[in-house]
Order: C-alpha cells, then structure tokens, then sequence
C-alpha cells in the first residue's frame, strides 16, 4: 500500500514537471491579440513569441535527454528549471516585442527538460502497457493546467496587465525548483549512465531515427501534437476577433478541448492495460481524422458558426493523449538504455514540427478559420498515415 502511495505521488509529481508547457504557452494565449496593441506590432510578429517558445522548446529537449543519460536525471532536471525561472523573470520585464521573443526562447530551453526527462523517468520506471497507462495518468496534470491556463490568463487581463502572467509563472518555477530538489528521487543509478561524447550522440540519435519503427510512432504523435499547437496559434485570434468572444471567456471555450483531453487520458489509463497501445492508438488516430476532417468542412462552408469550429476541434482534442502517451510509450520501447535520448527526440520532433505548424497558421491567417482549419486536418491525416505505414512489424 505503501509502494502505491509513494508511486501515485511520484506521477502526480512528474506531471506537474511536466505542466511547463502548457502552464506556458495556454495561460499565455489569451493575451495574444492584447501584445499586438501594447508593442504597436502585427499579429503574425505576436505569434512568434508563441512560436520562439516552440522552437526553444524542441531544440532544449535535444540536449536534456543526453546529459541525464550521463549525468543522472534529477541534476539536469534542476538546471533547466532555474534556467526556466531567470528567463521567466526577464519576460515580465521585458520593453519590446523582439525582446519578449528572445525571452521566450530561453525560457523554453529550460522548460524542455521538465517534458524530456518525466517521460525518461517513466521509462526508468515501467515499461509497455505500464509505461503508456503512467504517462496516460501523468499527462492528466498538465491537462488540467492546461484548462486553468487561459481562464487564469483571461481573468488576470481583466484587473493587471499581461506581465502579471510572467510573474505567476516566476512563482510556478520557483515552487517546481523546491519540489524537485526536496521530493524527487534519483531514477538512474550511476551503473546505468552512458559516458558522453558528440559522437556517442550523434551514433545514438542515428540508432533511433533509422529505426523504421519508432520513427512511425514519433511522427504519429508529432503531427498529433502539431495539429494542438494549430489551435492554439488560431483560436485566440479567430474566437476573439472573428467572433467577438470576450478575452476573459476564451478560457473557458479552450478548457472544453481540455477536458476533451483529459477524458481521452483518463480512459486510455483504464483501457490501455487491456487492449493493448496499438489498438488505442487505432482508436485516437481514427478519432482525430474524424475531427480534423469535420472542422475543415464546417470551416470551409461556414456551418454553424462559432459552434462549428468548438465542436469538431472538441472531437480532435478528445484523443489527443490516447494518441501522444501511447506513441510516446511505444518508441520509448525500442530503447530502454537510452531512454533519455530517446525521449529529447520524442519532444524535440513534436515541438520542431509544432513550431512549424504554429507559425503556418499565423502565415497563412486571413481573418478566417479556414487556414487553421486545413492545418489541422493535415496534421490528421498524417498522424493517422505515419502510424498505419511504418509502425508495423514485417515480420
């Protein structure tokens, strides 16, 4: 009984580490149209505070995975989030757009390593279906941060300005800081870490990207996740200035996808156990082109207005960690004695494409739904052809 308590706290623990990306980038969203009157900028140049965050968020998770395979998780992990809590700091202070985007690409170097080594500490952990159901449950964590995010973004817009953001996140760092160096354990003994050099690296990251296998599940969950950061690069502007939602209510329009999301975590958690990752993730991927495919419909034809963009992104939100924590378990898999490069390609991957995506869709903007739409239901599709093409096993 005792074991159990201890492992519930453990994964409530590294969900909360794992919590840095959307307590950043979803409290954040909806002070999106507000930067663009305060630094006297364009939308697009907005967006890329959004998208610096991404691209620092993927290229971070490239470094962390390696030195924790060498150095141990629990060090590592430390670094990035002071790193995470200075950069933080200089957000809230920061005088221009330009400068605000810098900052956010440092702050998301340091909150990489909360993503890249909760996954490698699971895969430390548990292994198969296991693996999959404690990410499942982990992922709940930043689910509900992810709800609470824009709602507490929104409602602070409504008495303070948009920095006031920042110095709630400065807190979030320094508390995860204090938890980490006091609660978590050390999940990798000393005879397990990998001595580090550049070209034990790069023959490392070479092993697991020509593996036709793993690849297939990395980009499944890539594109997943990619189509997420679609909406979340479009909503704000297309619920807010397309359809006059209040800023202080577009909280609570983006936390229906996340309890969509978290409804999809919960049941992959009871069902994962039995029927096994590849059928869930026949389930989510099948879900999600649904989704994507009914949004760029109503998008297109303009059917049911502000309803017809909520329902069906809501139907591809839904799935979204079925698909993700069942991806993520079943490349980490192939690599148990390098779980943690393993992992910095996983997150790496899914944040690089997402960067990609997000900014497409502030590129592509023309005041309609319709380019975030097409997006989406691109990242459906291939999500859906990355899993049913190269995952399968020839023998």
């Amino acid at each position: 009984m005792t074991s159990a308590r201890t492992g519930s706290l453990l994964i409530l623990l590294l969900g909360i580490l794992s919590a840095f990306g959307p307590a950043s980038m979803d409290m954040y969203l909806p002070s999106l149209p507000t930067l663009v009157e305060y630094f006297a900028t364009s939308t697009s140049k907005a967006q890329l505070t959004l998208g610096g965050f991404m691209i620092g968020f993927a290229s971070g998770q490239l470094f962390y995975g390696p030195l924790s395979d060498r150095y141990g998780r629990k060090r590592v992990l430390v670094s990035g989030i002071a790193l995470y809590t200075v950069a933080t700091l200089f957000c809230a202070t920061a005088s221009s757009v330009d400068s605000l985007i810098v900052m956010r690409f440092i702050q998301a170097l340091g909150g990489g390593a909360g993503v890249v080594l909760t996954r490698a500490i699971v895969r430390d952990l548990y292994s198969g279906n296991e693996a999959a159901r404690a990410m499942s449950l982990m992922l709940l964590v930043p689910s509900v941060a992810a709800v609470a995010g824009p709602i507490i973004g929104g409602q602070l817009l409504l008495w303070v300005r948009w920095q006031a953001i920042f110095w709630l996140l400065v807190a979030f760092g320094v508390v995860t800081l204090v938890l980490t160096l006091v609660v978590l354990p050390e999940t990798l003994p000393a005879e397990r870490r990998q001595r580090l050099t550049v070209l034990r690296v790069l023959r490392e990251y070479g092993h697991v990207l020509c593996h036709r296998q793993a690849i297939g599940y990395m980009f499944c969950g890539a594109f997943s996740f990619s189509a997420m950061f679609a909406q979340l690069s479009g909503t704000p502007f297309i619920y807010i200035q397309l359809f006059g939602v209040p800023p202080e209510y577009f909280g609570f329009l983006f936390g229906l996808n996340i309890v969509g999301i978290m409804a999809g975590s919960w049941l992959n958690s009871r069902l994962v156990i039995r029927f096994g990752i590849r059928r869930m993730l026949i389930v989510g991927t099948s879900i999600a082109l649904v989704g994507g495919l009914g949004l760029l419909v109503t998008a297109s034809f303009g059917f049911g207005g502000l309803a017809g963009i909520v329902i069906p992104i809501f139907i591809f939100m839904v799935p979204h960690n079925i698909t993700n924590a069942n991806a993520a378990a079943a490349t980490l898999e192939f690599f148990p004695q390098i779980a943690g490069t393993a992992s910095s390609l996983v997150g790496a991957i899914r944040f690089g494409t997402g960067a990609v995506v997000g900014a497409l869709v502030g590129l592509l903007h023309d005041g309609t739904a319709i380019p975030m739409a097409a997006v989406i239901a691109s990242c459906a599709i291939l999500s859906a052809a990355s899993f049913w093409l190269l995952t399968h096993d020839r023998k």
